[in-house]
């Protein structure tokens, strides 16, 4: 927009300047604070609001324009310990806009997607599970908790960002339990600049025949065989890693040696399992993915 002001500064003044008003301010008082023109500071505004930052009121022929509730700027890296227990308060709360708002505010603050997913995300899902299990919380809740994250992951898979052509990878979850984490992984993986294919829980399509249909869409959406192909699997059980492990194998033999497999979750000392990486720990899976990409060019 208009003389090259930057949206994140505007956002920041913006923030500066409501954060201690409980009356709001109206466009023009806004505009004369921050230092912009009143045309360019309303489309600012209306783009804001649209994103949950701000919340107008109209009084007669004045619009009042007021910050909605938990908006605040961080600073990163200081702020992830303080951002991590704010975003399950609120998960439990059952405040979804709150949610939402504050996964919008660390990123506009500067934050790495990856760090949210690891040390924010990945901490709730695992706090959601143990609630359930110890019988705080019930099915109809964990759901809705559920949803929740997964709502706030589509925002950082909403984020702009152009996909390296030799990075692409295959999301899988082997059973509805791993689910939220192949969610979590693929938007840290989009954030990576990955082509990111999810299939999300694909338990219902164990069958015989499973070698064959994901061969057939590897083809579709891989076709020039340009770069890396990694297809990670995410499972809750030994079963789900060793049938996916097996039925990936046959379609590397096919497809060459540019396909990858990736699977996170836990195998026994004494199992055996066909694939070039494995471990419990989901950060291993994308630093073991990015180094793969690296030595592969």
């Amino acid at each position: 927009m208009g003389r090259g002001y930057q949206s994140e500064d505007i956002r920041q003044k913006l923030i500066q300047i409501l954060e201690g008003s409980e009356s709001g301010m109206s466009g023009v008082e806004i505009s004369e604070k921050i230092g912009v023109n009143r045309l360019t500071m309303t489309k600012y505004l209306k783009i804001f609001a649209a994103e949950g930052l701000l919340r107008q009121k109209n009084i007669g022929n004045i619009t009042l324009w007021f910050l909605e509730p938990g908006q605040e700027s961080y600073e990163f890296p200081a702020d992830y310990f303080k951002v991590a227990p704010m975003y399950l308060e609120n998960l439990v709360k059952g405040s979804e806009a709150q949610v939402y708002s504050l996964i919008r505010n660390c990123i506009h603050s500067g934050a790495s997607v990856h760090r949210l997913v690891v040390e924010v995300v990945l901490p709730a899902i695992h706090a959601v599970k143990r609630m359930y299990d110890d019988g705080k919380i019930g099915n109809s809740e964990e759901k809705f908790l559920q949803n929740i994250i997964s709502k706030s992951l589509q925002i950082f898979n909403q984020l702009p960002i152009e996909p390296d052509s030799q990075k692409n990878i295959i999301v899988i979850s082997a059973d509805p339990q791993s689910n939220l984490i192949s969610e979590a992984a693929s938007a840290s993986f989009h954030s990576d600049g990955w082509n990111v294919f999810h299939l999300g829980d694909m338990s219902s399509a164990i069958n015989v025949l499973f070698d064959l249909d994901l061969q057939k869409l590897i083809r579709k959406i891989w076709k020039q065989k340009s770069g890396l192909m990694i297809i990670a699997v995410f499972s809750n059980t030994e079963e789900g890693l060793n049938f996916f492990a097996d039925s990936v194998s046959s379609i590397k033999e096919k497809l060459g040696r540019k396909i990858k497999l990736a699977l996170c979750g836990k195998v026994g000392k004494k199992t055996r399992v066909h694939s070039d990486m494995a471990s419990e720990k989901f950060e291993d899976v994308l630093q073991w993915s990015e180094t793969v990409y690296e030595t592969s060019k």
